[in-house]
């Protein structure tokens, strides 16, 4: 009688030992995911290059503007003064339109951005629901969120490895 209850208590013990890790929130690390998986290395390589090249165009034509600037500037004395506040507001327009383009440009590659963010949170969910159900696991908490945690509870990488294998890449345009 006696040994059976020490069998009892210690079958008890280890069923309420795997609810325990099942109850406990786990923890994944959303920013490593958008910058290391396939589909999100991929997306920051493109925005990269695009405002690499954006900027680059951008430093060509204010470079221009700038030679125009000086041009004018030594052509003052030489030309009317009617003729140079015609070259100057022409310059200004030019500036302006220089100003607008740059802010375009970086809205646009912000709005990408937050496009290609959204779309693999959307692939994203459903994988981290199916893992939920297969492990057990009642709740998921983004790490940045979390002061200290155990690394057993962890689950970015394999989140991140069935992302991988079911998205491969994000259309932008």
């Amino acid at each position: 009688m006696k040994n059976f209850r020490i069998f009892l208590f210690f079958l008890i013990l280890s069923f309420s030992n795997s609810n325990v890790v099942a109850d406990m929130p786990h923890y994944l690390d959303f920013k490593y995911i958008l910058n290391n998986s396939t589909a999100g290395k991929k997306v920051q390589d493109s925005l990269q290059k695009r405002l690499k090249n954006g900027i680059s165009s951008l430093n060509k034509k204010e470079k221009s503007l700038q030679e125009e600037e000086k041009k004018m500037i030594q052509q003052k004395k030489v030309i009317s003064q009617e003729e140079y506040i015609k070259k100057v507001n022409d310059l200004r327009k030019k500036v302006s339109s220089l100003q607008v383009e740059r802010n375009s440009l970086l809205e646009n590659i912000s709005k990408d951005r937050t496009k290609a963010r959204n779309e693999i949170m959307k692939n994203l969910n459903p994988i981290i629901e199916n893992y939920m159900q297969e492990k057990k696991i009642r709740l998921v908490i983004d790490k940045k969120n979390i002061i200290l945690s155990d690394e057993k509870l962890d689950i970015t990488k394999e989140i991140m490895q069935s992302l991988n294998t079911k998205l491969k890449s994000i259309k932008l345009n």
